[in-house]
């Protein structure tokens, strides 16, 4: 047993990783280690601090529930989610730029035809969202399946509203032959990030802001391709720049444009580029449900 000091410890914690048969698992914790360490070291972390970061990290735990997800809120916030959709991004430089999935995705959302709407009863005006889903080459992709989900024009999405369980505002469609999609929606708004949790508390110390440009979320899936996870902004929204989460990028800010008649909707028209994988990428699903992908891990 050797005599441990600041200097040797990590050495000797990462020693016992040897037996590691997932070479990938093994160089993520040997790594995760010697920075975490590394960190420690070098703002001389106290043990009173260290213990008020581990009531911090137990809170945000406590307050994920089957309608919240305050780590993912948590890793969007402090830019990791975006720093790894940007690295994910650099593979498929030809693709549409990702974006962030959130904290209010839910799966197995209403699976829907083209053009019918998954906002039905908001009174704000109609907007059709329209465009193509092709390859790098710009050949349709038939048959994608396209998940969407948005705020309502007040700013809420459903898990906030008077009845979580009950999905709205989001719907599953599927390309034709010629790789088109429609949806009928109305235009969201944006909103502020939780602030009732600890990630809230966190942002009130650190005096950042709170605010989310108005998107809309896009998870699209098809046979042979990366699955894009990416969102739409509305231009000319004031928190455009100073998106509290980070997932803005020029490519994916899109006009809602005016009707062309009176009775028609409004347009949004955007057109997809899915990519395909390159050897040895992760088969876990971008969307794959966080508790899901837990659970599949540990069999």
């Amino acid at each position: 047993m050797p005599e441990l000091t600041a200097q040797n410890i990590t050495d000797v914690v990462v020693e016992t990783l040897k037996d590691t048969s997932d070479p990938r698992l093994k160089e993520i914790m040997t790594s995760l280690l010697r920075h975490m360490h590394e960190f420690a070291r070098e703002v001389k972390l106290t043990p009173g601090e260290w213990i008020q970061g581990i009531g911090f990290l137990t809170a945000v735990g406590q307050k994920c529930s089957a309608h919240r997800q305050e780590f993912i809120l948590l890793s969007d916030v402090l830019g990791l989610s975006a720093l790894v959709n940007l690295m994910y991004s650099e593979k498929a430089a030809s693709g549409t730029a990702t974006s962030l999935l959130g904290p209010f995705f839910r799966e197995n959302a209403p699976v829907l035809k083209p053009g019918e709407t998954i906002a039905a009863g908001d009174p704000a005006p109609p907007v059709l969202m329209s465009g193509r889903v092709t390859d790098e080459e710009g050949k349709p992709v038939e048959g994608a399946l396209i998940d969407i989900w948005q705020t309502s024009s007040s700013g809420l999405y459903d898990i906030q509203g008077p009845a979580p369980d009950e999905m709205s505002y989001r719907g599953r469609f599927q390309t034709g032959k010629d790789g088109r999609y429609e949806v009928m929606t109305v235009k969201p708004l944006g909103y502020s990030i939780p602030i009732d949790g600890p990630v809230g508390m966190m942002f009130d110390a650190l005096k950042r802001p709170i605010m989310r440009p108005a998107h809309i979320h896009v998870l699209i899936s098809g046979e042979g391709y990366r699955e894009l996870a990416t969102a739409l902004y509305m231009a000319g929204d004031p928190n455009i720049d100073s998106d509290a989460v980070f997932g803005v990028s020029s490519s994916l800010v899109v006009d809602v444009e005016p009707p062309e008649r009176s009775g028609a909707p409004h347009r949004i028209r955007y057109d997809f580029t899915l990519t395909r994988p390159q050897p040895g990428e992760s088969s876990v699903r971008v969307g794959a449900d966080p508790s899901k992908v837990m659970a599949a891990a540990a069999e």
